[in-house]
């Protein structure tokens, strides 16, 4: 989450346009002059006149991206340039601060162009895509690794001491020197060259594999006949249903469509066990069918390319190098860590197992029919099963009473007044991208303006999976500039008029996010290097996991669990089953979690002449289950490789990082439960120690500002049911950082 060289080259995660910095200082003024020309009445040529900045979307057109990131290259080439000539000795001033404001005009494009790529993508974005993605990354090349800027950045990082730099400024300029390391700076000229072509290859084959991931999730959909088969499912989800088999041209039947996980939500409601079976194998198989969107080949070639690349810059391997710049520090750190859970989730996924295979012997038995053998698509539909019998309590109970707006502003919106006396405001002036998102401008307690925060909740063929948090505009005090943020869920959207019911699942992942959200707002930091999340990848889930604590907490859940048409409060009764549940099913979710997790280490711990060819990655996928003990067929990884978009984006060797989050996370829990709970200090104490810090102090130290102490493992063994069977270590968050 870290932003290298600039804010336009973090948003890249690699840069643009080619020729090294090749213009002398006389070039400047007429590069500066075409890309202006260039620009005449386009939106991005200048920042917004909205307020905070907020993108004019009811001005974007796709036509304008492409005159927007050429002009915006050749104006931050000829910026970087300026400091690399400049004649006088290097300064913060004139080398770090002047990086820290180029590349305006390709940032505000590319913000904005990344983001609507992620939530409503068409082919001429995803064109646009595919065009640029090698562009940026020899753009990012072409700064990274110009010699005569890391010469310059050198000297101040040598000299740093003596510069009289406060603490902010002083970490700006070790940041910056290191980015530039690990970027490649530091490398001969024929390393740089091959440094180059590596990147550029990544950067295409990254592009390809997102739109592969999207194409394969909508191409993947079950299609199903007749309206019995979906059994189980509402009214309301089988006209969702019905609806997207007519949008597809399905007329009289009716279409599952999938999530770019591995498990289905509707797996959990549907009687029908073959419909059960077509809708997981669908899911599995996805990206290794041999079809144009097969991702094997791809996934090979990644891996391939990561390890040369970590090798050269001195790692021996891919894992190695990213570790070292997190707060995990070192492969064994991650190794020990995960180690350390895996046999106990294992062993309570069994257990859980068990329970639900006694559920289907006893069901099968008191129908006079044969049993069968658990299998990963009944998992969901017998754990709901048992969890009636054991609590009385069926999920669906639930959904009358989490109505999305209701959820989000009675619950997510309530809990952060509580705690940070901040307020939230609809805002149906300002132009959206898309009908289906909400605006809202959120205040300070003082009535102060802070952000604003855009809300994007139903899933799209056009918007890729999963939920997450970006940033329009970051918070900077050097630029003066206030957040414009972002989260994204897929919740299915239901029929006109039908409310939007949602499962305890979603209304927790909106607390996430949300807390994502609060840490990009309340970022109060100088330099935009280290606005907002701008974290270490295994610190930056810690706000948001946090921020869950407070979906089931009394007074938050009892102001908006209430009924979509009574408007009667949950009965108590219920209330109590929420929490009671709390740990139910958590063998299989700890499970299916680390799967995925251990899966990507051991891809990206296998040196160079151990990787897997296009053929053999599921077979290596198999090993890598087997070698972590987490070979369980009843509960599959949550991502399989090659629909595993964490890993092929900016969770390389880093999916480990919201279990390593959670141990922080579960401390920070105990330490606002111990300290009052829900109240002002808490949260005021929170954002003032942690959230508002952006990266501009050590990770781990944040924690420690806040809780008083080190982090410890205990605390989430307890969260996940995990306490007194495995075996006490030291606390994986423990290890130093890598600097």
């Amino acid at each position: 989450m870290k932003h290298p060289l600039s804010l336009a080259l973090a948003i890249a995660l690699a840069g643009a346009m080619s020729p090294a910095l090749a213009q002398s200082t006389t070039d400047a003024e007429p590069i500066m002059s075409a890309s202006a020309e260039a620009l005449k009445g386009n939106p991005f040529a200048a920042k917004s006149t909205l307020p905070l900045q907020y993108p004019h979307f009811d001005r974007i057109r796709d036509e304008h991206f492409a005159p927007a990131f050429d002009a915006g290259m050749a104006e931050q080439l000829a910026e970087v340039r300026a400091v690399v000539d400049n004649p006088e000795p290097p300064t913060f001033e004139n080398t770090i601060l002047a990086l820290e404001t180029n590349g305006r005009t390709l940032s505000r494009a590319m913000r904005v162009f990344f983001n609507l790529v992620g939530t409503d993508t068409n082919d001429a974005r995803k064109k646009l895509q595919a065009d640029y993605s090698a562009k940026f990354a020899a753009h990012r090349d072409a700064i990274a690794l110009d010699p005569k800027l890391f010469a310059r950045i050198k000297t101040l990082y040598d000299a740093r001491a003596t510069l009289g730099l406060d603490a902010e400024a002083l970490r700006l300029v070790e940041e910056y020197y290191k980015d530039l390391v690990r970027a490649g700076a530091a490398l001969d000229d024929a390393q740089k060259a091959r440094l180059k072509e590596i990147n550029g290859e990544l950067a295409r084959l990254g592009t390809t594999f997102s739109q592969n991931v999207l194409a394969e999730v909508n191409d993947s959909a079950v299609v199903v006949d007749t309206a019995a088969e979906l059994e189980g499912l509402t009214p309301e989800q089988i006209q969702t249903a019905a609806n997207a088999a007519k949008a597809r041209g399905h007329e009289g039947k009716y279409v599952i469509t999938l999530l770019n996980t591995t498990g289905q939500p509707p797996l959990s409601q549907l009687t029908n066990r073959a419909l059960r079976e077509r809708i997981h194998k669908a899911s599995v198989v996805r990206g290794a069918r041999g079809n144009q969107w097969d991702n094997t080949a791809l996934v090979a070639r990644v891996l391939e390319l990561r390890a040369e690349r970590a090798k050269m810059l001195g790692f021996d391997t891919y894992a190695a190098y990213v570790l070292a710049d997190e707060t995990a520090g070192t492969v064994e750190a991650v190794n020990g860590m995960l180690g350390q859970l895996a046999p106990a989730a294992v062993a309570n996924a069994r257990r859980e197992a068990g329970k639900l295979q006694a559920m289907i012997d006893a069901e099968q038995k008191a129908k006079g029919e044969p049993t069968f053998q658990l299998q990963p698509w009944d998992w969901a539909y017998y754990t709901e099963k048992v969890r009636k019998a054991e609590y009385d309590f069926d999920e669906s109970q639930l959904k009358p009473y989490l109505e999305m707006k209701n959820v989000l502003e009675n619950g997510v919106f309530f809990a952060a007044t509580q705690l940070y006396g901040i307020t939230f405001k609809p805002r149906t002036d300002l132009p959206k991208y898309h009908p289906d998102t909400w605006v809202y401008e959120v205040s300070n307690a003082d009535g102060s303006q802070l952000a604003f925060f855009i809300f994007d909740p139903y899933a799209r063929d056009s918007k890729r999976g999963g939920a997450w948090m970006n940033s329009y505009v970051s918070q900077s005090e050097l630029e003066n500039t206030k957040p414009v943020v972002a989260n994204h869920q897929n919740i299915p959207k239901p029929e006109a008029g039908k409310p939007t019911l949602l499962t305890w699942d979603e209304v927790t992942t909106m607390f996430h996010e949300f807390g994502h959200a609060l840490h990009g707002m309340f970022s109060n930091v100088k330099y935009p290097y280290f606005s907002g999340t701008s974290v270490p990848r295994d610190f930056v889930e810690f706000p948001s996991q946090v921020n869950e604590m407070w979906a089931d907490w009394p007074s938050i859940l009892a102001n908006y669990a209430r009924h979509h048409e009574t408007g009667e409060p949950m009965p108590q009764e219920l209330l109590d089953k929420v929490v009671a549940t709390a740990k139910f099913n958590q063998g299989f979710a700890t499970t299916e979690y680390l799967g995925a997790a251990m899966l990507d280490q051991y891809l990206h711990q296998l040196p160079a002449d151990r990787l897997p060819a296009a053929g053999e990655v599921l077979a290596t996928e198999a090993a890598a289950l087997n070698a972590a003990g987490l070979h369980f067929a009843a509960v599959p990884p949550r991502y399989r490789t090659t629909y595993f978009s964490h890993i092929m984006g900016g969770y390389a060797a880093g999916y480990y990082a919201y279990i390593w989050s959670e141990v922080l996370d579960a401390n920070t829990v105990a330490w606002i439960e111990e300290n009052g709970g829900l109240t002002r200090a808490n949260g005021d104490r929170f954002r003032a120690t942690l959230l508002s810090q952006g990266g501009s102090r050590d990770a781990l130290q944040l924690f420690r500002d806040f809780s008083g102490k080190e982090p410890d493992i205990r605390p989430l063994l307890v969260k996940r049911g995990l306490d007194g069977t495995v075996h006490d270590g030291a606390p994986p968050a423990e290890t130093t950082q890598q600097d």
